[in-house]
C-alpha cells in the first residue's frame, strides 16, 4: 500500500508541473531566475548550464520545504491510534473529493483562488534567489497546484508513517520535469507553446482522477488499484 501511494504521489508531482498555471510560465520563469530573457532562450543564446544550475537550486528550494513538511507530519502524527487513522482516511477522502469537485468547476474553494507565499527579493546572486524562490514556490498554493498538492498532503496525513516518502516522491515528480526543461530550455519552450491548446482540458482530467482517488481513500479501498495489472506495473514498476 505504501509503495502504491508513493507512486501516486510521484505522478501527482508530474501533474503539478503540467498544470495550466505552471507549465506555460516555466521557460520565462527559469530565464528570469538565471537573469536572461525568453527571446534569448528561444534563440539559444543563453548559457545552458547557468539556467540548469539555477533550476537545480530552485528545485532544491522546494525540495527542502516539502521534505521538512513530510518530517513534521510523520513526527506529529506517528502516534495516532489505528482507529483514529480510519477516521482520518474518511475525512481525507472527503477533502480530496472537494479538491476534485473544485477542479471540475462544480464548487468554489476561495482559499485556492489566491496564492499563499512568501515574498522573495531578487538578490544579486542568482543562485541564492533561485533557492529562495523554490522555497516560496513550495509555500504558495496556486489554484491548480493547490488541489493536487493538497491531495498528496491529505494522503500523508491519513498515513503518517509514509508522510516523508510521499512528500519526497511528490518532490521528485515535480523536480524531474523542471530539470529537463532547465537542460533543454530552448527546445522545451517550443514544445510547451504547442501544448498550450491542450491545457484547457487538464483540470478536468485531474479532477476525475482525484474524484476516483477520493472515493478509494474514503472507503479504504485504495489497494484495489493494485489489482489492475496495468496500473500495478505503471505505479509500482
Amino acid at each position: 500500500m505504501a509503495t502504491l501511494t508513493i507512486g501516486i504521489a510521484f505522478i501527482a508531482g508530474i501533474l503539478s508541473f503540467l498544470s495550466p498555471c505552471v507549465l506555460p510560465l516555466v521557460p520565462a520563469f527559469l530565464g528570469y531566475l538565471a537573469g536572461t530573457s525568453l527571446s534569448d532562450i528561444k534563440e539559444g543564446h543563453s548559457g545552458r548550464w547557468k539556467i540548469f544550475i539555477n533550476t537545480l537550486l530552485f528545485v532544491l528550494g522546494f525540495a527542502f520545504v516539502f521534505s521538512l513538511i513530510g518530517v513534521l507530519l510523520s513526527s506529529v502524527l506517528s502516534s495516532v491510534a489505528v482507529g483514529a487513522r480510519v477516521w482520518l482516511g474518511r475525512i481525507g477522502g472527503v477533502i480530496i473529493l472537494l479538491f476534485a469537485l473544485y477542479l471540475l468547476k462544480l464548487i468554489k474553494l476561495p482559499f485556492l483562488e489566491r496564492e499563499h507565499k512568501f515574498k522573495v527579493f531578487k538578490f544579486s546572486n542568482t543562485y541564492v534567489t533561485s533557492f529562495l524562490f523554490g522555497a516560496a514556490f513550495a509555500a504558495g498554493w496556486t489554484p491548480c497546484v493547490g488541489a493536487v498538492l493538497g491531495s498528496v498532503l491529505t494522503l500523508a496525513i491519513t498515513d503518517p508513517a509514509s508522510a516523508f516518502p510521499l512528500l519526497f516522491a511528490y518532490t521528485l515528480g515535480l523536480a524531474f520535469p523542471f530539470l529537463i526543461v532547465g537542460i533543454f530550455t530552448s527546445q522545451a519552450t517550443a514544445i510547451i507553446a504547442k501544448a498550450g491548446k491542450w491545457l484547457v482540458y487538464f483540470n478536468y482530467v485531474v479532477g476525475i482522477l482525484l474524484l476516483i482517488l477520493g472515493v478509494l481513500v474514503f472507503t479504504n479501498q485504495l489497494s484495489l488499484i493494485a489489482n489492475f495489472d496495468f496500473l500495478n506495473g505503471f505505479l509500482l514498476g
